[in-house]
């Protein structure tokens, strides 16, 4: 029998089967509620970006990639888009901001008003992304890859609106982004040789490295101790699904049977705890009582063993690490 194959859960998720698992009363429940919706609203915006890119078209050939993780030693980047075509590459950053969006050129700082009317002072996007456009012009220097790079930073929300532009950055609203990408084509010099974009494509595949997801309890600074054990239901969203002989995974309060019900709770506790579990770890937090039935089921997942056979314990086997395109 195949063994099924665990990954984490998204990042949505994992906020949302934290906030399940702590006390009503708890102290970060409202941060973290708040960071659930920004997270929540960056996805969408992420879907709408996805959308619109759908409309480009160009003769010549061309790629698009999407979370570019790259390093060089300490120095690590994460690039939420890259077009690359004969001409040159283009960078683009998203942000999920909404309110009116102020740059001052003067001071480098960037602002925005939110509905409410309060202004808040945030990190400058062009920042980040003159970051990447450094980190990219280095790595193409180093694997002798002669292709101009600029960028773009994209606002994916459906309610911001610029006050004031930057001057030396392109930035633009969704909507604009085919456009936009276009113009700055247009600035790249004709190459008298067009590049082959697989040459490209293969040192980039190749140094691609993992991003590292904290699990939240670390992230948050929140002790596991604290979290609710069990199996949550997806009906009614209660700690309460228990294993039946012949039904499998079946909720006390609601009667839902669920077969994922088990698998969802291994990738909780690798999303929310720990990056390890041992089968004593997975009896405490889902409440099961025997050990030889925890072996067993975590015999049907496929994880990589660490350890001694009776300190032994388990985690997410690591995948080969690919661009997904868009």
């Amino acid at each position: 029998m195949s063994k099924k194959e665990m990954g984490l859960l998204s990042e949505t998720e994992s906020l949302e089967r934290l906030l399940y698992r702590l006390p009503e009363n708890h102290p970060k429940r409202q941060f973290l509620q708040v960071e659930l919706f920004r997270t929540a609203a960056g996805k969408r915006g992420e879907k709408r970006l996805e959308q619109k890119l759908k409309e480009f078209r160009l003769a010549e050939n061309h790629h698009f990639l999407r979370n570019v993780c790259l390093s060089k030693g300490e120095w690590r980047i994460q690039m939420d888009g890259l077009l690359l075509t004969e001409r040159g590459a283009i960078i683009i950053e998203s942000k999920n901001i909404s309110g009116q969006l102020f740059f001052d050129d003067k001071t480098g700082e960037f602002s925005r008003i939110d509905l409410e009317g309060i202004r808040t002072v945030m990190e400058d996007p062009t920042v980040q992304l003159n970051k990447h456009i450094r980190f990219l012009s280095l790595f193409f220097k180093q694997h002798k890859i002669n292709l101009p790079i600029d960028g773009i930073v994209v606002f994916t929300s459906k309610y911001c609106e610029f006050m004031t532009k930057p001057k030396m950055r392109y930035v633009c609203k969704n909507y604009q982004l085919i456009d936009y990408l276009f113009t700055i084509l247009d600035t790249f010099p004709q190459q008298a040789t067009p590049q082959n974009l697989q040459k490209i494509d293969k040192p980039l595949q190749k140094f691609q490295t993992p991003y590292n997801r904290y699990p939240l309890c670390q992230q948050y600074f929140i002790d596991p101790n604290e979290l609710q054990t069990g199996i949550l239901c997806a009906a009614c969203k209660k700690h309460s699904m228990v294993r039946k002989h012949k039904s499998g995974w079946v909720c006390e309060r609601c009667q839902l049977v669920d077969p994922l019900a088990l698998e969802c709770a291994v990738q909780e506790y690798f999303s929310l705890v720990h990056p390890q579990l041992s089968n004593r770890q997975l009896r405490q937090f889902c409440n099961i009582d025997s050990p030889y039935l925890a072996s067993r089921l975590l015999a049907a997942f496929d994880l990589e063993p660490i350890g001694a056979l009776r300190n032994r314990s388990y985690q997410i086997k690591e995948e080969t690490v690919a661009f997904r395109p868009w």
